[in-house]
């Protein structure tokens, strides 16, 4: 089957935060997650937004009714002693990390919908595949790939 009829599949990002989640979670520390207040939809307090982020800890003992579907991330919390639901579309999770030891990844990036693929976008050729030289005329050699910065950044 080729890639172009591949079938789509559903995102990858849900998948992962509640991996990631349970991950923490079983080695004994504090899941946070970094989220992107800025992305429609993002239901948090106001006043925890710093920069268009905000850091939530979504321990157990620190939210009630966690979910985590293929949408969103909600839950229910205190934020100054007053309780207040919260809603984070899965689009806005930027990272989760566990609080103690800073372990954690950040959520690959998702193409809007109806955008071409990511592969279309980039050379998915192996690094170690040798350029094929054009039928008319003498083999070049290939000129150097454009160094491409890392996705990461670091959270303090």
């Amino acid at each position: 089957m080729s890639e172009s009829s591949a079938p789509a599949m559903t995102s990858q990002r849900p998948y992962l935060l509640r991996a990631l989640y349970e991950w923490v979670v079983d080695n004994g520390m504090t899941p946070h997650v970094l989220v992107n207040a800025r992305m429609p939809g993002v239901r948090v307090p106001a006043h925890t937004i710093k920069d268009g982020q905000v850091v939530l800890n979504i321990a157990d003992r620190a939210v009630a009714k966690l979910t985590m579907d293929n949408d969103a991330l909600r839950f229910s919390a205190r934020f100054g002693g007053v309780s207040q639901n919260v809603v984070i579309p899965m689009a806005a999770v930027i990272a989760i990390y566990a609080r103690e030891s800073g372990q954690g990844m950040a959520l690959p990036e998702e193409l809007p919908a109806g955008t071409p693929s990511a592969d279309a976008e980039t050379d998915t050729t192996p690094e170690t595949a040798q350029p094929q030289p054009a039928d008319d005329g003498p083999p070049e050699e290939a000129p150097e790939p454009p160094k491409r910065g890392g996705h990461l950044r670091i959270v303090k």
